[in-house]
């Protein structure tokens, strides 16, 4: 193909080459504000590490469910197995807790608004791991175990394999922005439900 050809395609010169790091650029103070909600929360007691798993499940059940409605089994083939709703309500069983979504409507999704949602969802895999660490110090066996949420997906490269379907996905003009904008409401989300917390 001439480079011509590369310049006159608009699928091509919006391109994902990139959308990652717009992503992580124009996501980087809300990522940092609900990290320092996060901070606010002594995971090692049993009463601290269930208000976050209620917080954390209050956002993740409706984006998941509408991620479900929206078609993000057409965006990763392996969207079934990456779900975390079953795995957050175990461990909130175990610990008493009861899961009760954010009052907040979830807009229906296109495909882009599946992408800025799910790099939400499967980003934050990466600060599971370092959570998991602070839960596994504390002195209630129950809350040691309550790990499922956290857990979830371990050892099997889902961010990796998300972050290569990204770059993969062929975004025409503005639907970059779309991808972004979603990406910031499932960040408000969270934010809204740690607030809740």
């Amino acid at each position: 193909m001439s480079l011509a050809a590369i310049s006159d395609d608009p699928f091509r010169a919006v391109g994902s080459e990139g959308i990652r790091e717009r992503l992580k650029v124009a996501t980087s103070a809300a990522h940092h504000a609900l990290d320092e909600r996060l901070g606010r929360f002594d995971l090692t007691t049993t009463a601290h590490y269930r208000r976050f798993l209620q917080a954390s499940a209050a956002a993740l059940l409706p984006l998941e469910q509408m991620l479900d409605r929206c078609g993000a089994g057409a965006v990763l083939d392996d969207w079934p197995q990456r779900r975390r709703s079953d795995a957050i309500r175990i461990d909130l069983a175990d610990l008493d807790g009861h899961d009760v979504p954010v009052d907040v409507p979830v807009p229906t999704l296109d495909r882009p608004s599946v992408l800025g949602t799910l790099y939400v969802l499967e980003g934050s895999r990466l600060g599971a791991v370092y959570l998991l660490r602070i839960v596994a110090a504390s002195a209630d066996p129950r809350v040691r175990r309550a790990t499922r949420y956290l857990r979830h997906g371990a050892g099997q490269g889902l961010w990796r394999s998300f972050l290569s379907r990204l770059a993969e996905e062929r975004l025409a003009p503005g639907e970059d922005a779309r991808v972004i904008a979603s990406a910031h409401a499932a960040f408000a989300m969270f934010a809204t439900a740690m607030a809740a917390a």
